[in-house]
């Protein structure tokens, strides 16, 4: 990893509050875990849930990670975790929409949720790399 890499920080993001982002997967995490609840227990319906549960807790405990990052260069590599795992959930509830292993409606809001959160963490793994990348960022 360069040097600049390793400086960056989370103030390297796109532009978010990252309290905002925090309490966004957070608040995604519980919806996750609530509709995991409500999923069928068939061997199917279980297989998914438990991938589902685990990806959907990720995303907000890696962007919480990356907030309170023991080192600069943490932050791009936990945003990075946080962004590969909402991909994941979003393809788990995908799954579960077509499958229909719970209502069409109620599936449309948290896969419209997911998407959301993948493209901003696209974003801001994008625009911390492209920071750190051109100098802009420097240890304090």
């Amino acid at each position: 990893m360069s040097s600049r890499t390793s400086e960056c920080s989370a103030e390297s993001g796109a532009d978010y509050q990252p309290h905002e982002i925090q309490e966004r997967t957070f608040r995604f995490a519980i919806r996750v875990m609530r509709l995991v609840n409500s999923i069928p227990r068939s061997v199917a319906g279980q297989t998914i849930a438990r991938q589902l549960a685990r990806a959907g807790a990720s995303v907000g405990a890696n962007v919480e990670e990356a907030q309170g990052a023991h080192s600069k260069a943490d932050f791009g590599r936990r945003m990075s975790i946080a962004r590969a795992e909402a991909r994941e959930c979003l393809y788990w509830l995908r799954l579960v929409r077509e499958l229909k292993l719970v209502s069409t409606t109620r599936m449309t809001e948290i896969v419209q949720e997911a998407d959301e959160i993948v493209r901003v963490l696209v974003a801001i793994v994008r625009n911390t790399r492209r920071r750190c990348r051109a100098g802009e960022i420097r240890n304090s």
